[in-house]
């Protein structure tokens, strides 16, 4: 057993506290179980007990041996000198303090079932999902609360990240928009190049030459490192002079081109068809921004984010060659991803800073109302035949999977709380 299950039973009061005794044998209640310490000191602050006819207020240690105790140097650490009660499944020492007082011990009764319950997730042999066997037993009323819990976790770190960012630009909610966006079109493996991109062309220059469509791409693919090489084709020979201008007129430098990964890609993701499809979207719409605040559903979003990029990419995924014709475009799936990485999380982040509750709820509603996410993550839950409906429920999966499955940390997922909680009244 591992005291982190310990401390768990005892923060979650999972076992049976009437007709407690020290191991003196004197009667023990528990008035306060005290407030789990989630940095160096005891296990628990503030806990209250009574001991015989004393109460006490205080902290509380919690080990699998007594003898933890003295091994952990606890006896001679004054932080220790506060705690009122010593919590061990085994009781092969007595706890003194640093004047060699001894401290009341708790010999405690694990639930079986508890036990067998957290073995056989640890011992599940999938790295992702250990719990997997258990969700579908899982009520849906549950699910729904955790899931907005999880949710709203997710949403709020997003949201710091963009206020910090927003700090940068002196508060300029279309520029954050531009770089969300355009890291959104990287598609994980691309996305720090086009966060870079952004960066380095700021939206105040495309929009003085986003009328001409031919610009915009020469700014954006320029910036991008891709005109540097030396190819015969009247477009591309057109794209770069416009670009070298257009670098002198604003002082620009390209990034590297070099941070672009093509491999193991589909075509159409290659980054000169996302430069191009965003190039595209920024002639199209101009304050974007002020668009998107005002769309009702994932409909409408849909609507303001649809772009096709110029006829030239219809016969090409690259300057180098021909392929066969096709329109490029920001399709259902890429939209539904630039909806969900980066227009909702800056909805929510301006109603947070808004203090504007309509907002909010409306930003929510528009992932419940978008797709659900594919990657081998949510494939993982399928397989498991865990249905899921829409972005809302496929944002709050990858929250759980980050802060606990990633980590192993079984005892900290509100899941494993459900599955645990069940095992505990069999009890």
């Amino acid at each position: 057993m591992k005291e982190a299950l310990l401390q768990y039973v005892w923060q979650f009061k999972m076992f049976n506290a009437s007709n407690l005794k020290t191991t003196e044998g004197e009667p023990l209640e528990i008035i306060d179980y005290g407030q789990k310490n989630e940095n160096a000191g005891p296990d628990f602050f503030n806990a209250k007990i009574r001991i015989g006819d004393t109460i006490w207020a205080g902290n509380v240690e919690m080990h699998i041996q007594a003898s933890d105790w003295a091994r952990h140097g606890h006896d001679m650490d004054k932080r220790y000198d506060s705690v009122i009660l010593h919590v061990v499944i085994d009781n092969d020492r007595c706890a003194t303090r640093q004047n060699g007082e001894v401290i009341p011990t708790l010999k405690l009764s694990i639930n079986n079932e508890i036990e067998k319950q957290i073995m056989l997730l640890e011992s599940e042999k999938s790295p992702i999902l250990k719990c997997g066997a258990y969700w579908r037993k899982i009520p849906d009323d549950y699910l729904k609360i955790y899931f907005s819990q999880m949710l709203n976790e997710r949403l709020c770190q997003k949201a710091k990240l963009i206020t910090n960012e927003l700090d940068k630009t002196n508060g300029d909610w279309e520029e954050i928009l531009y770089r969300a966006i355009a890291r959104s079109l990287g598609m994980g493996v691309n996305a720090m190049p086009f966060e870079q991109l952004a960066k380095a062309l700021p939206l105040k220059y495309i929009y003085k030459q986003r009328d001409n469509l031919l610009q915009t791409e020469a700014m954006l693919l320029g910036q991008a490192g891709l005109l540097s090489e030396e190819i015969k084709d009247e477009y591309y020979l057109t794209l770069q002079r416009e670009y070298l201008f257009l670098k002198k007129k604003f002082g620009l430098t390209p990034i590297d081109a070099s941070l672009w990964r093509f491999a193991k890609m589909r075509p159409v993701n290659f980054p000169h068809i996302r430069i191009v499809e965003l190039a595209a979207l920024l002639h199209k719409t101009e304050h974007l921004f002020s668009k998107i605040m005002e769309a009702r559903s994932s409909e409408q979003l849909h609507s303001l984010l649809t772009a096709e990029a110029s006829d030239y990419w219809k016969e090409h995924y690259t300057f180098h060659e021909h392929s066969p014709r096709s329109t490029k475009k920001l399709g259902q799936t890429s939209i539904d991803l630039i909806i969900i990485n980066a227009i909702v999380p800056l909805l929510f982040a301006y109603a947070q800073k808004r203090e504007d509750y309509e907002l909010q709820d409306r930003t929510i509603e528009i992932l419940e109302d978008t797709k659900p996410e594919k990657n081998h993550i949510i494939s993982i839950w399928n397989d498991m035949g865990i249905t899921v409906h829409s972005a809302y429920e496929t944002q709050a999966i990858l929250e759980i999977k980050k802060c606990y499955c990633d980590r192993n940390d079984c005892l900290r997922c509100g899941i494993a709380h459900k599955i645990l909680g069940k095992a505990a009244k069999q009890h």
